[in-house]
């Protein structure tokens, strides 16, 4: 039988379960998928009734979760998401906002919303998400698990519901490091021959830390300390200049998704005039007004920014930061209050967005009684590096035994 959805983080309805299919790494552990990703025979509604209503149920599974169940894992049912992926609180007025289980008076973070409640109330073992702007990283410090958003491409996406083709990715969400480690290697190819044995120093991205709230810095500093422990601490980004830096990058990821979430999506709305929640509508008609000058700006400020951040990272240095500006945002935020916290956030995950490296997120901290997350980056290919990584950072800290 399901487990018991005490988190409202499944759909609705009958639950899509699969048995294993092969045996492997993920032997006796369940999960549940984004209700993005493709399942034979079910629909894949992306948190929409009218593009639930307007497409044909899938023919074919998504290749991340024909993997998953290849290697002995046993899908629960499929989670819920914001509407077509486009938002990080995880509220959606159809479906249902999931209960976020380590502060339940806040928004559980979005858009892979449902996939992060259910892991941190252990409805399963890990759950797969999509992650574009942060929407596997802020759940999981919203909900105080282990997230990741691996190197952009690593994972493959067909069967599964785009947003911005050049920023999505398939992460996924574990209670333990242990977890996230073992999926990867379900899920992930070899790093590159060039990837360092181990990878080191750590860096500390200075406009991320001026961009938290002070009680969220405060809070993780033990774990910045607990990482320099590990890996020694570089120099190289200290003198770096954080408001001006996050707000190009923020610009540049929000004009670039736009156009492209546009470009994925247009068609369909102007022809089948959805109807959207609170703050969706918005965002899409925003794309669909975006100044092609504003994204092809924003394409060559990646570029730039892209080979800056790989060269700095090549030879296996960490980047090390809070993963949120601060906690979740209340439920009763006003979607001014969370457009600002958006775009503070946006402006940090913008990193891995723009320059496709691979992040790990732990939770490191709590701030009012509330998860945040400490992120490791490093350059792209070296995820199952970086997965190692944090598990020697998760023991060090002692959490996610």
């Amino acid at each position: 039988m399901p487990p018991e959805d005490t988190v409202q983080a499944f759909i609705p309805g009958t639950r899509a379960v699969l048995a294993p299919t092969g045996l492997g790494v993920l032997n006796g552990l369940d999960f549940a998928a984004k209700d993005l990703f493709d399942i034979a025979g079910w629909p894949t509604s992306g948190g929409n009734p009218d593009w639930e209503r307007t497409h044909p149920a899938a023919v074919a599974t998504a290749p991340a979760v024909l993997a998953l169940l290849e290697s002995g894992a046993r899908l629960a049912g499929k989670t819920k998401t914001v509407e077509l992926a486009y938002g990080l609180t995880g509220e959606n007025v159809w479906h249902g906002t999931p209960l976020n289980p380590a502060a339940p008076g806040r928004f559980p973070g979005g858009s892979s919303c449902g996939s992060a409640a259910a892991v941190a109330a252990g409805l399963v073992d890990f759950a797969l998400g999509t992650d574009t702007a942060g929407s596997v990283r802020i759940p999981a410090s919203y909900c105080g698990i282990f997230g990741i958003r691996p190197s952009w491409g690593a994972v493959s996406l067909a069967g599964t519901m785009a947003l911005a083709p050049s920023f999505d990715t398939c992460g996924w969400f574990a209670r333990s490091a242990a977890v996230l480690r073992r999926v990867g290697e379900a899920l992930l190819p070899e790093d590159a021959p060039s990837t360092p044995r181990r990878l080191g120093p750590a860096i500390k991205l200075q406009s991320a830390w001026m961009n938290a709230e002070p009680a969220t810095a405060a809070a993780l500093t033990p774990s910045l300390e607990a990482v320099e422990r590990v890996l020694g601490l570089g120099e190289a980004i200290r003198a770096e200049t954080g408001p001006t830096r996050l707000r190009r990058a923020y610009e540049a990821a929000r004009c670039v998704q736009a156009q492209e979430a546009w470009v994925t999506h247009g068609p369909w709305i102007e022809e089948a005039k959805p109807r959207f929640g609170p703050g969706v509508a918005e965002r899409f008609a925003a794309a669909k007004a975006m100044d092609p000058e504003k994204a092809a700006d924003g394409r060559l400020h990646r570029r730039r920014f892209a080979s800056s951040m790989r060269s700095l990272l090549q030879g296996g240095a960490v980047l090390v930061f809070p993963t949120s500006p601060g906690p979740a945002p209340l439920l009763g935020a006003s979607l001014a209050e969370q457009d600002s916290v958006r775009e503070r956030t946006m402006g940090v995950t913008a990193n891995a967005g723009l320059a496709g490296l691979c992040e790990v997120t732990l939770p490191a901290a709590q701030v009012d009684g509330a998860p945040v997350g400490l992120s490791l980056a490093a350059a792209p290919g070296h995820d199952r590096a970086l997965l190692e990584l944090a598990e020697r950072i998760a023991a060090e800290l002692g959490i996610g035994e």
